[in-house]
């Protein structure tokens, strides 16, 4: 504190230190309040779901575009070289899953 201050100088700092004091106060509180603290939390719950919504987007989206690939060639045309061989093991698949449940079943 400066010597050459009048009183009036003084008791006008204190007032305004006690106002940003209260403003400080005000401002703590409407950030620990329960409403803000959830309603933080929840925006923060969302911005996870939706990031790892888009990262498995992305993710299923590349192997689709990835099987698509492998099946189609670049000009739309179905690779039957490469289809026949997955559906016959789809179909023995299907076939084992089918006899061990009727297996299953007799017992």
């Amino acid at each position: 504190m400066s010597e050459g201050r009048t009183p009036a100088q003084i008791e006008a700092e204190i007032s305004r230190r006690r106002q940003d004091l209260a403003a400080t106060l005000d401002e703590i509180a409407v950030r620990v309040h329960p409403s803000t603290v959830a309603r933080d939390m929840k925006a923060k719950a969302f911005s996870a779901v939706d990031r790892t919504a888009g990262r498995a987007f992305v993710g299923v989206n590349r192997v689709v575009s990835d099987a698509r690939g492998h099946f189609v060639s670049e000009d739309g045309v179905l690779r039957v070289d490469r289809v026949v061989p997955v559906a016959v093991a789809a179909v023995a698949l299907v076939a084992v899953v089918a006899g061990l449940s009727v297996r299953r079943r007799r017992r």
